[in-house]
């Protein structure tokens, strides 16, 4: 297996070795600068890298104010999600406009209720429907539950 970034050369048992010794030792010198610059060179790595493993195991022990690790990997995995859903709608928006029908298309058209009470709000109704074909007849729309309407042309065809 190929080693791909710095940041993975080192195991997360080596990490946390690295750290505890820093904590175990840090009251044999005078600063946790100090200890780093010390353990460091054993374990084989920066003292820079050695003092970022250990604020951020302050930070997730809560010795030190911060975004945990875990809070920060949910934090990626929402923004990834959401970077993911914007392109979706994107491609929902290009595909809806694609597929819409040219401008000037549709006409209205009139509904009306046959035989019982009319649900609609009010005694006609418009919606628009495409020119072609022009509907005559009976037609069943969802918005009316299951209730017969005529459908009629007013575009004149």
């Amino acid at each position: 297996m190929e080693k791909n970034k710095c940041g993975n050369r080192y195991s997360p048992e080596v990490r946390m070795r690295a750290v505890r010794m820093v904590f175990e030792h840090q009251g044999e010198f005078d600063s946790q600068s100090a200890a780093i610059k010390s353990i460091a060179p054993k374990i084989g790595c920066g003292p820079d890298t050695l003092r970022a493993w250990v604020r951020r195991a302050e930070t997730d022990s809560g010795r030190r104010d911060g975004v945990t690790t875990v809070e920060r990997d949910r934090i990626k995995a929402l923004e990834r999600e959401n970077r993911q859903l914007r392109q979706a709608n994107e491609i929902l928006k290009k595909a809806s406009a694609y597929f819409a029908p040219p401008p000037g298309d549709c006409v209205a058209i009139t509904c009306r209720a046959m035989g019982r009470s009319s649900p609609a709000r009010f005694g006609n109704d418009l919606l628009y429907q495409r020119t072609s074909p022009c509907l005559w007849g009976r037609a069943d729309l969802p918005r009316f539950a299951g209730r017969p309407f005529n459908v009629l042309c007013v575009s004149g065809r």
